[in-house]
C-alpha cells in the first residue's frame, strides 16, 4: 500500500486510529441498541406526514423527563419491539375524546390540529380517559373508523417520540 494511502485510511499512528474505531463502534452499538430504534412505516395511516414505506427512528430516552404531550408522534409497542404502531397523541390521562362531524373535541372543546390535512367525519363517542391513558389515532382519517386503529393506549405501552 503507497504510504499517502496508508496515512489517509488509517492515520499516522494506527493505535489511536484502532481506539477511535473501537470508541465510534462502541458508540454506535449503544446508540443503536438502547437509545434510537429504527422503524419502517408500513400502511397509510399517517398520511400525509409519513409515507408508505418510509424509514425513521424512535427516540426512547424522550419522556425520561417528561410524560407524552398532545401531537407527538409516538411509537406504541404491541408484541415485543418487533411490531409497533405509529400514531399521534390527541387525547392526554383524565380528558374526554370524542368527534364529532370530523373534528375532535377533548373535553367538549374542538382540538386545533393544524397537522390535519384531510378532512374526515367521524362521529366518535365520548371516551373516558384513565389516569395512565392516552388516546392515539393516525393522520390519515378519510377511511371509515372500522378501518382505521386507534383508540386508548397505557402509558406503559408507548416506546418512544418519532424522530421526524
Amino acid at each position: 500500500m503507497p504510504r499517502w494511502l496508508r496515512i489517509l485510511v488509517i492515520g499516522r499512528n494506527p493505535k489511536v486510529t484502532l481506539a477511535r474505531a473501537v470508541v465510534l463502534a462502541i458508540l454506535c452499538f449503544v446508540v443503536f441498541k438502547f437509545v434510537l430504534l429504527h422503524i419502517r412505516v408500513e400502511g397509510i395511516s399517517m398520511l400525509p406526514t409519513y409515507q408508505d414505506g418510509s424509514a425513521h427512528f424512535v427516540n426512547r430516552l424522550a419522556y425520561l423527563w417528561h410524560e407524552p404531550r398532545r401531537g407527538d408522534v409516538v411509537s406504541i409497542r404491541l408484541a415485543g419491539v418487533h411490531l409497533m404502531y405509529l400514531k399521534r397523541i390527541i387525547g392526554l390521562p383524565g380528558e374526554t375524546v370524542a368527534f364529532v362531524n370530523g373534528q375532535v373535541l377533548i373535553n367538549d372543546q374542538v382540538l386545533d390540529e393544524p397537522y390535519e390535512k384531510l378532512s374526515c367525519d367521524w362521529n366518535l363517542p365520548p371516551e373516558k380517559l384513565g389516569p395512565d391513558e392516552y388516546f392515539v389515532v393516525g393522520d390519515n382519517r378519510t377511511m371509515p373508523p372500522e378501518n382505521h386503529t386507534f383508540g386508548k393506549v397505557e402509558r406503559d405501552r408507548i416506546v418512544g417520540k418519532t424522530i421526524q
